[in-house]
């Protein structure tokens, strides 16, 4: 019987150390916030019909920018049109005016909400890309019932825990009391070592999990461009492993050398911005300091069209496509400028500073995205007019505004700073309708004041631009097509001598949304298939083949 009592003793004090051991590292895990990866799209079509279970078949996964941020997936319905809106998102704050009480689930439960001017369902999660598969059926109400019927057992399970532990501290103060009248024997010294090594071991090992000091499993493919700061590549970011293999996602790698840590830092702190994101800007994943190799990575989406002067250079465009790539330019260039985001929210207003055709990436949908920020600037209403001041006569020669290459900006006032990037715009512009089929004869690609040497410097600019008031020509031509001319007219606004006499970014936007559709101004002739975001570069060029 002593022997039946011991027995169980031992297998008791083996059975609580376990869980205590396990408490202690899950403690230790927890300690440590992890970003999570989630489904990162915008707003676009599904074919999930708001029952059962579906795939929200996002191709694009993100890291989320801040710890505390949790995946959500919105699914909505008005009249026939069923939308999927899959993101990442602090759920400290509303969303939709409404708030995430599911974020602690392991699966994305859609949850219906009224009053949202459609039919509207919301789910959000805690695991890695969790907002992909959604769940519509009334999983919730099962989960309750299996968590209510387990409640006895937790409670005697609890029961049964906190009994061992009061026997094992009654055990351990008697075993202590032994160990006063009888030498310590080897076995006892030999348990207390493993006790220590176990608490040491578990807390090395959590801090070698720390997130935010690994690298992701990135694999560089080929260089794609080159700019003053820095080199881009086409790299495979690793997804994890599937039933067919390891998973891999096209992403773009802008690598800066140690020396260029200023502008990477001034990059990453502006894309660092969650108000930033929008469908005209280049989608930022998250930046790395590769400290052994001295160099300073960040991590965007990959599109592999390529730059708008790389575009341009390649392809002769239709009137619809002008339309397409001009509009959401200037949507881009007006989300930057503006002091609110598209929900009403304060954003502080960014500047680019360097706005150029080869600044500009083309989507597969033939829009643009906003690229390289090295040189933008946060209009914060904190900086003084000497942080001002001090920020210097930065960008590009060929687009710089006349009061940029005067150094004559009104430094008392942030909306200047503005009005030379739409400026730099309105060249770019001029780019864009120069290789429209809808102008007549389309000559080959040529730079904004081409006449110039090919990389001007600021005096041969100045006697362009202050001495001549020359701009880039507008034939008599162009303006024979309505939608041109509505364009061209936009376009000597944008570039006026005069900078407040210019318009803003998003009045250009709002008369490129204000025109006709372009197929009722013109049919669409010599256009292109267009080409998904996610294919090759080597199919790219068999299609334009």
């Amino acid at each position: 019987m002593e022997l039946l009592r011991f027995s169980a003793f031992w297998w008791g004090t083996i059975m609580f150390g376990s869980i205590l051991l396990e408490q202690k590292m899950a403690s230790s895990m927890t300690m440590l916030k992890l970003k999570l990866l989630c489904k990162f799209c915008d707003v676009e079509s599904t074919s999930c019909t708001g029952t059962g279970n579906c795939m929200a078949d996002c191709s694009i996964t993100s890291i989320c920018p801040h710890p505390e941020d949790v995946c959500v997936s919105i699914w909505r319905k008005k009249d026939d049109n069923v939308t999927i809106d899959t993101i990442c998102h602090n759920p400290a704050h509303k969303l939709h005016g409404l708030v995430l009480e599911d974020y602690n689930n392991s699966k994305c439960e859609m949850r219906e909400r009224n009053n949202m001017g459609s039919q509207f369902f919301i789910c959000s999660c805690s695991e890695d890309e969790c907002n992909d598969h959604l769940f519509f059926t009334p999983y919730s109400q099962v989960v309750s019932v299996i968590l209510v019927s387990l409640v006895p057992l937790l409670v005697l399970a609890v029961l049964v825990i906190t009994s061992f532990y009061w026997y094992r501290i009654y055990h351990q103060r008697r075993a202590g009391a032994k160990r006063k009248k009888t030498p310590l024997d080897f076995s006892d010294a030999h348990a207390i070592m493993m006790d220590d090594d176990g608490s040491d071991s578990s807390s090395t090992h959590a801090n070698n999990l720390n997130h935010n000091t690994e690298l992701l499993p990135i694999e560089l493919d080929a260089q794609v461009g080159k700019g003053r700061f820095a080199e881009v590549y086409k790299a495979k970011l690793k997804q994890g492993a599937t039933g067919a293999g390891e998973h891999f996602e096209t992403v773009a790698v802008k690598i800066f050398a140690d020396e260029e840590y200023a502008s990477w830092k001034n990059e990453k702190d502006i894309f660092s911005d969650a108000d930033l994101r929008h469908e005209n800007v280049l989608h930022f994943l998250t930046a790395e300091d590769h400290k052994v190799e001295k160099q300073y990575w960040l991590i965007t989406a990959y599109h592999p069209r390529g730059n708008l002067q790389e575009y341009l250079t390649r392809h002769v465009i239709s009137w619809d496509d002008l339309w397409l790539l001009g509009g959401s330019l200037a949507r881009g260039v007006a989300h930057l400028h503006s002091d609110h985001t598209l929900c009403g929210r304060y954003k502080v207003p960014i500047v680019h500073r360097d706005i150029k055709s080869s600044n500009i990436l083309v989507k597969g949908d033939l829009t643009c995205v906003l690229c390289d920020f090295g040189l933008g600037l946060r209009l914060d209403n904190s900086l003084s007019v000497d942080e001002l001041a001090n920020s210097g006569q930065v960008g590009t020669a060929r687009y710089m505004a006349p009061e940029v290459l005067e150094s004559r900006i009104n430094l008392e006032n942030i909306e200047s700073f503005k009005q030379t990037d739409v400026y730099s715009m309105a060249l770019v512009l001029w780019e864009i309708t120069s290789r429209c089929n809808a102008i007549g004869e389309v000559k080959d690609y040529e730079p904004p004041f081409g006449k110039v040497r090919e990389h001007p410097c600021v005096e041969s600019m100045k006697d362009s631009v202050l001495r001549d008031r020359g701009r880039p020509e507008i034939p008599n031509s162009w303006i024979n097509h309505p939608g041109i001319q509505v364009v061209c007219g936009t376009i000597d606004e944008c570039w006026d001598h005069d900078p407040e006499a210019r318009l803003t970014a998003q009045c250009v936007a709002e008369r490129f949304n204000d025109m006709e559709h372009p197929d009722k101004l013109s049919g669409r002739s010599n256009s292109e298939e267009k080409i998904p975001q996610d294919v090759s570069v080597t199919e790219i060029e068999e299609i334009e083949k």
